[in-house]
């Protein structure tokens, strides 16, 4: 029976994406394993403390890190997240070997989990990105828009988020796409709040879909609904968290989104950069910048207990 890492856990009220590069050698490789083979472990540990907090973590692999970190061959799917360069707004590809994607009901078990993997970690890996992230009123984005609401649930969200027999030695795992966006949200608060609907694609207050007819193709909702030849919808789970500072006047959305195949968020990022048809691009990005991004292979723990081991 192949067992899944938390890919499907609820969505929570805190999170804490941790992002690291390996450094090269056997011996920075063989620390890595040996956390992939003790994290659940770990993870038990620290969750202890509040079981009704519901610790979870997901960890996933980039494709220059498997190489060097596993002697097995890499899932088929997995690359470098490309860059996508439209003709006014860029999401960028950024550097990661390894994401520690954790999630609690309680803030202070993802910090003490992330310190315990880095302490793990010490002199093996550099983070190069942390981001602790909260979930904003009923869970919306500091745009002020309900997140996540087209999931997928129950078996709908398992064929969504994880490999099947398409790929049946890495079945059970899922891809994993990473962005940090950063908003202007002096720029956001000064749109009509029925421009910002347009933008998006629904009502504000509601939460309900704005009719296709009178929503313009721009729309950040048209532009990521993805379908097949079929004309049926290919879904993703997300699990975006907004983060930031106000001192530090930072404010933005941290994307979390997990597929089966990692062509279905790679496809929306080209509609909302580059557009559908060129240039029509998503008019959410004149108030959101991209300044990460990054694609990982999430095995399933069957397959993290057996790469531990190797």
């Amino acid at each position: 029976m192949i067992e899944p890492q938390a890919v499907l856990a609820p969505l929570s009220r805190a999170a804490l994406v941790l992002v690291v590069t390996v450094h090269d050698g056997d011996e920075a490789a063989s620390r890595t394993r040996d956390l992939c083979g003790d994290l659940s472990g770990l993870v038990r540990s620290v969750g202890f403390r509040d079981l009704d907090a519901q610790l979870s973590c997901v960890v996933g692999f980039g494709a220059a890190a498997w190489s060097r970190i596993f002697d097995s061959p890499a899932p088929r799917r997995l690359h470098k997240l490309p860059a996508i360069r439209g003709e006014k707004h860029e999401a960028p590809s950024t550097p990661g070997d390894v994401v520690f994607h954790i999630r609690a009901g309680r803030p202070d078990l993802c910090f003490e989990l992330a310190t315990q993997i880095l302490t793990r970690l010490s002199g093996a890996a550099t983070p190069v990105d942390e981001t602790q992230g909260f979930r904003f009123f009923d869970f919306r984005d500091l745009l002020g828009f309900v997140d996540g609401t087209e999931n997928p649930t129950g078996d709908a969200s398992a064929k969504a988020a994880l490999i099947g027999a398409e790929d049946p030695d890495f079945a059970g795992g899922s891809y994993l796409v990473v962005q940090k966006y950063l908003h202007d949200l002096d720029a956001w608060n000064r749109l009509p709040v029925e421009a910002q609907n347009r933008v998006i694609g629904r009502d504000k207050l509601s939460n309900v879909e704005m009719p296709d007819e009178v929503t313009p193709s721009s729309a950040h909702r048209m532009l990521t609904t993805i379908k097949d030849a079929d004309g049926n919808e290919i879904k993703i789970m997300r699990d975006n968290m907004p983060f930031g500072s106000p001192a530090a006047g930072e404010f933005g959305t941290y994307f979390i989104g997990y597929a089966a195949s990692p062509t279905v968020i790679e496809q929306m990022l080209r509609n909302m950069f580059i557009g559908d048809p060129t240039g029509n691009y998503d008019r959410i990005l004149d108030f959101s910048r991209a300044v990460t991004g990054s694609l990982f292979f999430v095995p399933s723990l069957t397959l993290l207990d057996t790469l531990g081991d190797s």
